[in-house]
Order: C-alpha cells, then structure tokens, then sequence
C-alpha cells in the first residue's frame, strides 16, 4: 500500500472582516467593508454579507458602494490582523514544523510525520479548526488531500468553516466535474478560449487529445494536463523568506507638487521601516514606485551596505531615488506612490560598528513605534511627513 503525503490547506474565511465582526458585535451580520475610503479607495476584504452584492477584494470602493450602499466601511487594521494571525500559525506549528504561509490568513501543512502522534489528517484538521476558533474567535476552512493542489481545491469547497478530503480514490470524481476555472493557473482568457474548444470541464481537459491542447499551451500541456488530473508534487516549503516589504498609497487626486509628494513619500518610508522592525528584519535596498495619471509605473531602487531597518535612513535613500525622477520628469502628475525595501536579512545579524553609529537612531525609531503602538499610528508624526 502507498504511504501517500498528508497536506492541509487552511484559508481564514473573509479574514479582515471576520475579524472586525469579531472585535466589534455589532456588526454581526452587516455587510462588512474593509478597504480604503475616498474615490479611489479599493476594497481589501468583503464579509460574506456583502460578497452577495457581488462584492470582492480589489474591486473599486465606490463600485462596491454602488452595489451596497448600506454596507459598513472599515479602514483596514494591520498590526491587529498580523497579531491574530501570528496566533494562527501558532496552532499551526503545535501540529508540523512544515508550515508554507501563503499570507496572513493562508498556509499549507504538510502533516504526514504528524500522524503518529496526533491521528489521522482530518482528525487533525478538525482540532486545528477547534483550536483557532477557541483562541481567536473565528472560522478557518481546510482542505485535507495527499498534494497542495487538491488541498487547495478541497479548502473552497466547502466554504465557510467548511472541512473537505478528497483521498487518491476520489479524485477523479471530484475534480472531473469541476469547471475548468476553478484550476489555478488557468484565467479568464484561457478559459474562454477552452469553451470554444468544447473543454468546459476538468474531466474533459484531462481526456482532451495533445492536438487540441497543444496550440493553446505549447510546452506547459503536459503540466496543464497533470493539474487536471490532480498531479502535483510540489512541497510544502517551511519559512518562505520575505522578498520585499512595501507600503504604496493612491492619492484622491493626482499629484504635481514636489514638496507634497516628499513629504507623502516619508509617510510611506516610515510605514515601511516600522513593518521591518516589527518584522525584526533589516533592508539593503529600497525602491520608490511612482505612477503617473495614464498609470505608466515607473521604479527606480539603490542597493547600499550595511543593510538597515532605520527609518531616517530608508527615508534619504527613498527621497534621492525621488529626485532623480523628478529630474528626468518635473512636471508629471502623480497618482500612486510607494516605498519598498529588499535584500532582506533578519536583524540580529547588524555588527557592533553599525549598532554604536546608529544607536541613536534606533533609539528614536523604538520610541516612536512604542509611541505609536500605545495610542495610535496618528499620535505622533516626523517633521519631514507633514505638508
């Protein structure tokens, strides 16, 4: 008998507006909103309430309103997302030390060691789902199947607080009447250009001959064909390292004011600099996005060492990059602007040569962030942020 892998997929169920329902009861059943105010703000997260207005992340605020008008906004909360969700991938690592985070809300488990101890993998996918529920209040669906991809799949079946296996027996019964759309990796575009081949399904993609699949994905037919059939052996990757922390904002009204735009820019490096500190990470890049009116989006980044995690610094660094923008095009009219930092290294690897320079600095940046953690990100603001 093959000893097939054991793989959860946990995904929190409208994770930003379930918790705002949580922390505030009397928006029990209301349609929930969070996402940014104003003509451009768009939405992050939608309750199940208000996805029934056909409501859904990334979607244009105002056009969400339009559908909803009753619905409650909420400006998004992070700090507080990101402490339930650390309370999340503490269940998750009582049960593997094979833990992939997709993001805040999302992880894959590969589980397979964990059975001796803790029972079968739906066993254990019910007691994760206990145990999130009774320490954070809320409703987590899990997908339970031998690889990520069924997984995956199993987790939206069954939404919300759903739990879903589907074992090596089933899969063809289960996946072959499925649309084709509900693959991931194939998009609208495919999908329609699968309908007019007669390919509505995941069976029938699965059984379509190499000459109807060939011209419409060339080299990817056969992995294309792997997924249908629900082949996939991808692992579970413990501790995916951050590539990039960034922190980008889109202006009620475009933008051609030098000063404003600096001082808009050291909000975001500061917003940036602090994620890196909560991270306990530091940063040897750091990169400006600016978007004009007719959406081109322009970057320009600086790579530098000793890497820092110092706000004063990522802020310099971030106005040169600016600058030297404005120089190549003074007169352009800004809608979104945004601060990253890279080449990402944890902190505790800063040398005592940069911990004496920059210790002042550093003691500055943990008295704000302690300022701010006490009463709120506007109590204190930098002189170089204000207009």
């Amino acid at each position: 008998m093959i000893d097939h892998r054991a793989i959860l997929h946990v995904d929190m169920d409208a994770f930003y507006a379930s918790v705002e329902e949580h922390d505030d009861p009397s928006l029990a059943g209301k349609p929930i909103i969070v996402g940014g105010a104003g003509g451009r703000g768009v939405v992050a997260a939608a309750s199940y309430a208000a996805r029934r207005f056909g409501i859904h992340s990334a979607m244009p605020m105002r056009d969400a309103l339009r559908r909803c008008p009753h619905a409650v906004c909420v400006r998004p909360r992070m700090k507080r997302y990101q402490e339930v969700s650390r309370q999340i991938f503490e269940v998750f690592g009582e049960f593997t030390d094979l833990v992939e985070g997709l993001s805040l809300d999302e992880a894959y488990l590969d589980v397979t060691a964990s059975r001796e101890l803790f029972g079968s993998p739906v066993d254990m996918a019910q007691e994760i789902k206990r145990r999130i529920r009774q320490r954070t209040g809320l409703a987590a669906s899990v997908g339970v199947s031998h690889n990520k991809l069924l997984a995956k799949l199993a987790s939206e079946m069954d939404k919300p607080d759903g739990l879903t296996a589907i074992g090596p027996d089933d899969v063809d019964a289960v996946l072959d009447p499925l649309p084709v759309r509900r693959l991931h990796g194939i998009g609208n575009k495919t999908a329609t250009r699968l309908d007019e081949q007669g390919l509505f399904t995941l069976g029938q993609l699965r059984r379509a001959p190499e000459s109807v699949l060939w011209p419409l994905f060339r080299r990817e037919t056969r992995r294309i064909r792997e997924r249908a059939a629900g082949i996939d052996d991808r692992p579970v990757i413990a501790d995916v390292a951050e590539k990039q922390i960034s922190s980008e904002e889109t202006f009620e009204t475009d933008i051609r004011d030098h000063e404003r735009l600096h001082a808009a820019l050291a909000r975001l490096a500061e917003r940036t600099a602090a994620r890196l500190r909560t991270r306990q990470l530091k940063a040897g890049q750091v990169a400006v996005k600016i978007r004009r009116r007719d959406f081109t989006t322009f970057t320009r980044q600086k790579s530098f060492n000793p890497a820092t995690q110092e706000t004063r610094l990522i802020t310099q660094v971030a106005a040169e990059l600016l600058r030297g923008w404005f120089e190549e095009q003074p007169r352009v009219a800004v809608r979104l602007l945004g601060v990253g930092v890279g080449r990402l290294a944890p902190a505790q690897q800063l040398d005592l040569f940069t911990l004496r320079e920059n210790a002042v600095a550093g003691n500055l940046d943990q008295a704000v962030d302690g300022i701010r953690e006490k009463f709120g990100e506007r109590s204190l603001k930098r002189g170089s942020s204000l207009e």
